[in-house]
């Protein structure tokens, strides 16, 4: 059997934390959760999530998924045979979930699902499609594995039961250049001279190809992502917000300026979102 030569792979989630508002208090018949993956798979996924109801809404629920650079798989567990994957978003995405529903998803770090499955992620990118016609063997797994009954905690046991089978059959030769490349923008939490600031061995026609690939996006846009992402997990208020202007520290010119990209990204101004 192949095992993945861990030192191939740099471990992700000590560079980047990819953040998902949280469900606001007044949301009391609503939870949100995460649980981390088994240690055997975090250089691969994120977390697994769930999005579910404690009791019937009054009225069709719609939630706001920000950009955050990563690839999710999400099902519900009342009609698993309905399985899907998103892609890379370059702005923010809402569904209409119903009143009633409980979802689980997988996030997989950036690059992550490109580099384990041979997908180009730019074929993801700003859709979300049927996980049967990307990847049909674990569609259909996730369609007989789950039923409405499941805790998530059981789900999760199968997920990194199943991932862990999935990884140690796949030889993963990650290209070094672009890891580094990806490190580097973290490590810049997005703010960087892309021409001057990356040197891995990487023309930028060959940084925004495998970008294209592994990201599904440009370095540029990717970039920004990671610098929202980056303000994000600040948790500023909103007289920090006015007061130390962070966001200056991070390559925005002006309020104005950071405004616009945020509420891209997000879908209400920082204001609302801190508030």
């Amino acid at each position: 059997m192949l095992q993945i030569k861990s030192r191939k792979l740099i471990n992700l989630r000590t560079l980047y934390r990819p953040t998902q508002p949280t469900i606001k208090a007044e949301n009391r018949d609503i939870s949100y959760l995460e649980i981390q993956p088994d240690p055997y798979i975090e250089k691969f996924i994120y977390c697994f999530w769930q999005l579910k109801t404690k009791l019937p809404l009054g009225v069709p629920y719609t939630y706001r998924v920000v950009s955050d650079g990563c690839i999710d798989i999400f099902f519900s567990t009342k009609k698993s045979a309905e399985n899907f994957v998103m892609g890379f978003c370059r702005k923010y995405t809402e569904f209409s979930i119903g009143k009633e529903f409980n979802y689980i998803g997988i996030r997989f770090l950036p690059s992550a699902f490109p580099i384990l499955f041979g997908i180009d992620a730019r074929s993801l990118s700003n859709q979300s499609q049927e996980l049967i016609k990307i990847l049909p063997e674990l569609s259909q797994w996730i369609s007989t594995a789950f039923n409405p009954s499941c805790s998530f905690e059981n789900v999760t046991n199968r997920l990194n039961e199943r991932f862990k089978q999935i990884i140690q059959q796949k030889p993963v030769n990650p290209d070094q250049r672009f890891l580094k490349a990806l490190s580097l923008i973290f490590d810049k939490k997005g703010f960087l001279d892309l021409e001057n600031d990356i040197d891995t061995g990487l023309s930028p026609r060959q940084l925004r190809r495998v970008f294209n690939h592994f990201i599904g996006t440009s370095p540029k846009a990717f970039c920004n992502v990671v610098r929202f992402q980056h303000i994000l997990n600040a948790k500023p208020s909103k007289e920090s917000l006015k007061e130390n202007r962070f966001y200056l520290d991070v390559g925005f010119f002006d309020q104005a300026h950071f405004i616009k990209d945020f509420k891209n990204f997000y879908g209400v101004t920082p204001s609302q979102a801190f508030s």
